[in-house]
């Protein structure tokens, strides 16, 4: 017959401090003693104790998870318990390492590969590294694929597990802003850093923008630019960068040499009909406002900056046929534009425009 001392509670709460209290208990797990005996020194045996525990919590939190191993447990028994750890302490690193975005890579990298493999394809996919682009003292475009045995990289992936990037679509990109990376600048950066014909940006499903996550469930196309794609590393599944890959691979051989003349021309056009539905509107605005007020002068100069921005681009795109890489690069950045608006002097400008009005 148990004793009074036998049953009494390891585990106790304080709920006044919101406190967990732990009595002195011993524990037969051998799985648990080896860890601790093999792989923690003593001095970090608090430590530990209480970062597994944590971790613990977390696994039997997540509803997905705890859903699975109570459906296995009868299967995996005590073998159970060591996968639940090794899974919940993998996926606490994933969202907390600062290396992720190497291990996803490394992920993805292995994951195109062994597809190549399994569809017979004569491709191949290689990290770049630390090795600049063409773009002085630029990384961007973090793996290559080499299609068909082609000694080119034409594929071009950024991999982005961050939720920081943005879509920055040019439709709502204001250039005179603070510049900040963006899905649609990353691809138009890796495919000229990487001079390839093709550029895909991936990102993982619990490290996204909510933004690009309503624009992309799984794989979206952005016309002139390149492919979104979402994939959900914790469990494994990259099928829609495979989905994407495919339809990347029908583009490079549909035409070996891309022509991406029509799309060039989307992206000049969608830009300048932007810049001119700003000048209309400001014309309705400066109809009703004093021709001294400042704002509306810096903001009526920034689109008429803009307009020859693109202007040039126009000229150039109509003189030659096509733009090259580093020209949608800087088009889409706009930093010339930007650096022309910061040295206009509006008030002097304003001032000129008054002893102008005096004198007549």
């Amino acid at each position: 017959m148990a004793t009074d001392e036998n049953k009494k509670k390891v585990i106790s709460l304080d709920k006044t401090k919101k406190h967990l209290k732990i009595n002195a208990f011993e524990l037969d797990n051998e799985i648990v003693f080896d860890f601790f005996d093999k792989k923690v020194s003593s001095e970090e045996y608090d430590e530990t104790f209480i970062k597994a525990l944590y971790i613990g919590v977390l696994a039997m939190t997540e509803d997905r998870i705890a859903s699975f191993f109570a459906k296995t447990q009868n299967e995996l028994g005590t073998n159970l318990e060591s996968l639940k750890t090794i899974f919940e302490m993998k996926k606490e690193l994933f969202f907390k390492s600062a290396v992720k975005g190497l291990a996803a890579e490394d992920d993805i990298i292995d994951f195109l590969n062994g597809y190549f493999q399994k569809r017979e394809f004569n491709d191949k996919a290689e990290p770049t590294g630390t090795m600049a682009g063409n773009l002085p003292k630029n990384k961007t475009g973090d793996i290559l694929c080499y299609v068909d045995g082609h000694e080119h990289g034409e594929i071009v992936i950024e991999v982005k597990f961050d939720k920081s990037y943005k879509l920055g679509d040019i439709e709502r990109k204001d250039i005179f802003t603070k510049k900040a990376d963006t899905a649609w600048g990353q691809v138009l950066e890796a495919k000229a850093n990487r001079d390839s014909r093709v550029g895909i940006i991936v990102f993982d499903r619990s490290l996204v923008d909510a933004q690009i996550l309503e624009r992309c469930n799984a794989v979206s196309f952005l016309k002139g630019v390149g492919f979104i794609v979402i994939v959900d590393s914790q469990r494994g599944d990259f099928s829609s960068l495979a989905i994407a890959y495919d339809l990347a691979r029908d583009l490079i051989f549909a035409d070996r040499v891309y022509n991406a003349e029509n799309d060039t021309l989307n992206m000049l056009v969608t830009r300048l009909l932007h810049d001119i539905d700003g000048i209309f509107d400001i014309q309705k605005e400066c109809a009703n406002i004093a021709k001294s007020n400042k704002n509306i002068m810096s903001i009526l100069e920034k689109y008429l900056l803009s307009f020859q921005f693109t202007k040039k681009y126009l000229d150039k795109f109509q003189k030659e046929g096509d733009l090259t890489k580093e020209d949608l690069l800087a088009f889409y950045n706009g930093e010339e534009v930007k650096d022309q608006f910061k040295t206009l002097d509006i008030d002097g400008m304003l001032e000129g425009e008054d002893k102008g009005s005096m004198m007549a």
